[in-house]
């Protein structure tokens, strides 16, 4: 018998349990081992969720398998038709895909169920340590980690997969096999089939101690993150214009560390909000902390970017990464939904005419009282507005006039203020 209470007993008063159904062994193992629990124990309510990849058409006849299991077990599926980008890796791409629609899929508070075992663990640890990783990607698959409004939970990790294979012989289980899983081209194939048997023939107990490992190396990373939490408290400064609504860090601060902490403290700093970057791609940093002058320093990640502006770092992405259009304002006693820039109001005495709001292009004017007209890049340059905010700055305009800037009370042209509500980059936290 499996028994995975223990793992699973921080998560009984969640809303429900969601299994990860693959209708392999491990997923198939895993839901049977749930539902036998839960009539001799409370447990939360238990659903599955299958992803359909739609890579190869021997699984096209996968859901109805898991349909068949749930009926017979009790247990409401819902299936999930996803679309694979194409890619250098297949692998990565079918990973990516099922994730996101887990994630989507989970409701605030459930818990996703998957069925990795020891074996996973142990490949995917020497999977990483070939491709070169470092500490973060030793320690293997964690246990618990966040995912969508919910939690990811692998309550399997210390189990062999003979365990599992022994349960479902036992249980008459039925499961299916993918037959990409004795592909030797697929890396993760190759070491399962082509390099472990070596290994155990040599080392019988190689899964169990490089799963060891991974756990080892997993408090080696708990402790670097909380030198993490440490250094970010510190660079964790007010980024000195409060109505931008942005994830950014003191540069100063960053600088004062060795390089070693702050690749560390970015690692920390930017795991929820991008794929991270591989040692090559470091000097991206290195070319952004030391770029001098008046440049526009950016270091470009896949799931967005770093700026740098006035001794700090601000990280954009989603709709900070695409442009601005102009646009008509119809109605400027309500607020003004922009396209991919948040929203815009108008408050005072509103300015008659035809209204729009439009973004800089270059060569602006604008006449400030008592000062008279005066070039509108000089007067972003006085407020040390950053050069990533400038572009996307909404300006009100009625025809060619320029009437005001949004979020810079001196820079109107009458009795009235444009409020600009700016998008957030947190909105894409992975």
């Amino acid at each position: 018998m499996i028994d995975i209470t223990r793992q699973l007993s921080p998560w009984l008063q969640a809303p429900s349990w969601c299994v990860a159904l693959s209708g392999g062994l491990d997923s198939t193992v895993l839901l049977h081992v749930l539902v036998h629990a839960s009539h001799h124990q409370p447990l939360p309510p238990i659903r599955a969720i299958h992803i359909h990849h739609g890579l190869q058409a021997s699984a096209d006849s996968w859901p109805a398998h898991c349909q068949r299991l749930c009926d017979a077990l009790g247990v409401r599926l819902q299936v999930v038709n996803v679309k694979v980008a194409p890619g250098a890796s297949l692998e990565q791409g079918a990973r990516d895909a099922r994730y996101a629609a887990f994630a989507q899929s989970l409701q605030a508070g459930e818990v996703l169920l998957t069925g990795q075992h020891r074996e996973d663990q142990a490949e995917t640890l020497l999977f990483r340590l070939l491709r070169g990783a470092g500490v973060r990607g030793l320690a293997g698959m964690p246990q618990v980690r966040a995912l969508g409004q919910g939690v990811l939970l692998r309550p399997l990790l210390d189990v062999p997969r003979q365990v599992l294979e022994a349960y479902g012989r036992e249980q008459q289980l039925q499961w299916v096999e993918d037959p990409s899983n004795s592909d030797t081209r697929f890396s993760r194939n190759y070491l399962r089939h082509a390099v472990f048997p070596v290994l155990q023939q040599r080392w019988p107990q190689v899964a169990q101690n490089l799963a060891r490992s991974a756990e080892h190396l997993g408090e080696a990373q708990g402790l670097l993150d909380e030198l993490a939490v440490q250094d970010l408290a510190r660079a964790s400064t007010p980024g000195g214009i409060d109505w931008l609504i942005l994830a950014s860090l003191d540069l100063t601060v960053l600088r004062g560390l060795s390089p070693a902490r702050q690749r560390n403290a970015l690692q920390y700093w930017l795991a929820p909000r991008t794929r991270l970057p591989d040692a090559r791609h470091w000097a991206g940093w290195e070319s952004l902390r030391d770029a001098v002058g008046d440049g526009q320093p950016c270091w470009q990640l896949t799931d967005g970017e770093l700026h740098r502006s006035h001794s700090r770092i601000w990280w954009l992405a989603d709709d900070w990464l695409k442009t601005p259009q102009v646009q008509s304002w119809d109605c400027p006693g309500q607020a003004l939904e922009l396209a991919d820039n948040g929203r815009v109001q108008l408050s005072g005495i509103l300015p008659q005419g035809p209204l729009h709001i439009a973004y800089r292009q270059g060569g602006e004017v604008l006449q400030v009282a008592g000062r008279g007209r005066r070039d509108l890049k000089r007067l972003l340059n006085e407020h040390q507005m950053p050069p990533f905010v400038r572009s996307r700055l909404p300006l009100l305009y009625r025809g060619e006039q320029l009437l005001a800037v949004a979020n810079l009370p001196g820079l109107s042209q009458g009795e009235w203020q444009l409020h600009w509500c700016v998008p957030t980059s947190e909105q894409g936290l992975r």
